[in-house]
């Protein structure tokens, strides 16, 4: 699991309590292994470590590069893809992504897809759509408090 710092870690214990081995990492190094989860996960499968199956689940970046690492090696990976949904019924369109070249809604379809199937590219640039709002947004919060 990772975090940008230890200030932020959530979840440490119960995470121990449903794994054999638990790798925390933070962006800065304040606590667990310094770096990102998949420099840990690259070592791990470089080192010869067998997975059957990776769960990728945060920030799409990071998902985009985990299932660049896990691809090498042919591990089946999971993402869970949570974009904007405004229906939760696939009409408005909003969480459409493509998966496997087809054209599929997180709100109906997933939100767990095959991570080397997605095209992560495209769910990047449509999740960048109302940037511009979200930042403005931000600012008209901070202006109010």
């Amino acid at each position: 699991v990772g975090f940008r710092n230890k200030d932020i870690v959530i979840l440490e214990d119960e995470f121990r309590a449903c794994s054999d081995n638990l790798y925390l990492c933070t962006d800065d190094g304040s606590y667990g292994t310094k770096g990102f989860v998949t420099n840990v996960l690259q070592q791990q499968l470089e080192q010869g470590k067998k997975y059957d199956v990776v769960i990728a689940i945060g920030p799409v970046p990071m998902m985009k590069f985990v299932c660049k690492t896990t691809e090498p090696f042919q591990v089946k990976t999971i993402v869970s893809l949570n974009p904007i949904m405004v229906d939760g019924t696939g009409m408005c369109g909003g969480c459409r992504v493509t998966v496997g070249g087809k054209t599929k809604y997180a709100c109906v379809d997933g939100p767990d897809f095959d991570g080397h199937q997605v095209d992560f590219d495209e769910l990047m640039r449509r999740n960048g759509t109302y940037k511009r709002q979200e930042q403005e947004c931000n600012l008209f919060r901070k202006e109010v408090q």
